[in-house]
């Protein structure tokens, strides 16, 4: 029995070419057939007899059926051949026509997914296709346009499905060359599953920070952030309940690997950032957002993340701050201030000198237990270097 591919591409010929268009393989070579026997005409092609190559001999015996036809004859089968080997060479891909009917082909694509997640990489790989020195093939093509992103992070994955889901139209259905299918991933495009060193912020680094910021919305936001062990998504949906006596977040964020399913609004309880005395900095943060103070403008561009780390980026404290961290193996982020929370939360005492169960401070920070557990158990160990021998370093 035929293999599948067998049968699209004769189907496929018939539908461009007319049913006395045929193909065969003539010793693993594609073979063309035109007319019926015993006034047929044939023709042995470049082409391997391959499910790898039957799209390019589909789109090469296309041109030849056009200008043998148009000729009425007067050239043979070789002659339209040879003149379509030339005519295949100068043949223009319309990429920004095809990325227009690719956009109406993904019906189940939202406009706000269109825009994030798939034209980011597109109008790239488009601005390469245009350029006089282009890429010759998908594997080109995929290697310059998602060099902006960092291999086994999840928004080059986001990128790569989008910019091969593309590919794969265009040859599928645009009868583009095969040449343009989309590359097989490489081991290091694997998204990495190990999850980074989130460095927990201080409460001295947090009051140098915080010292430094002029911008009064900012230093709002960055003090709502350390106390309350915030999202940078949380900035957005906080408001008071209760006559201003309890502080909420309405903020849903997908749970990871259950689809549809959110995290629950949830009240926020602090956890005082404290002076190197002990005292602790009451800024009066629910007070203000209840009589809505104003916080900085964030909009979806990017996430509230992106645009919070934007604005710490050019803060000469938080350069230093980011050195620290990368001295210790660690990174800086702006979800440091949520570490912070989070390991004040498991090692500061109460005031009756107990320490806050696990599930407590998961249900404070708005994530389950196993989450909770699979970020922050390293946060857990009290006293740990008391139970071993004691070393110092000496400053000479």
């Amino acid at each position: 029995m035929s293999e599948k591919w067998i049968s699209n591409f004769r189907t496929a010929l018939k539908s461009k070419c007319g049913k006395n268009w045929t193909v065969y393989n003539s010793r693993g070579i594609v073979r063309l057939q035109v007319g019926k026997r015993p006034n047929e005409e044939t023709l042995s092609t470049a082409y391997k007899w391959s499910e790898d190559t039957w799209i390019d001999a589909l789109n090469r015996i296309t041109t030849i059926n056009q200008i043998f036809t148009e000729s009425k004859g007067k050239i043979d089968l070789k002659t339209a051949y040879a003149i379509s080997s030339s005519a295949s060479s100068i043949l223009e891909l319309d990429w920004p026509d095809a990325l227009n009917s690719y956009r109406s082909f993904k019906t189940n694509v939202s406009e706000k997914t269109w825009k994030s997640k798939h034209l980011p990489v597109l109008h790239i790989a488009l601005t390469l296709l245009n350029k006089k020195k282009k890429p010759k093939n998908a594997e080109e093509l995929s290697n310059l346009a998602l060099s902006k992103w960092t291999k086994g992070t999840t928004q080059r994955r986001h990128m790569r499905i989008a910019l091969n889901s593309f590919l794969n139209y265009v040859v599928q259905r645009q009868d583009f060359p095969s040449k343009w299918l989309p590359p097989v991933m490489s081991d290091d495009e694997a998204v990495t599953t190990t999850k980074r060193i989130g460095y927990p912020l201080s409460d001295s680094q947090i009051l140098r920070l915080v010292d430094s910021v002029k911008n009064p919305r900012w230093k709002f936001a960055l003090q709502l952030m350390a106390t309350y062990g915030l999202r940078p998504n949380d900035l957005k949906h906080l408001h008071t309940r209760n006559n201003g006596n309890e502080l909420w977040s309405d903020y849903r964020k997908s749970q990871g690997g259950k689809k549809g399913l959110t995290t629950q609004p949830r009240q926020l309880f602090p956890l005082f950032v404290e002076d190197i005395d002990g005292s602790k900095n009451n800024w009066n943060l629910m007070k203000k957002i209840h009589i809505k103070e104003e916080l900085p403008t964030i909009n979806d561009k990017g996430g509230a993340g992106q645009a919070v780390g934007r604005f710490l980026r050019d803060n000469k404290v938080w350069q230093q701050l980011k050195k620290e961290a990368e001295d210790e193996r660690q990174q800086l982020t702006p979800y440091s201030f949520r570490h912070r929370y989070a390991y004040v939360g498991h090692n500061r005492q109460k005031d009756d000198g107990t320490y806050r169960a696990p599930k407590q401070i998961a249900d404070a920070m708005g994530h389950s237990l196993d989450v909770h557990l699979s970020s922050y158990s390293r946060f857990m160990t009290k006293e740990l270097a008391k139970n071993f021998d004691q070393e110092t370093v000496k400053v000479s």
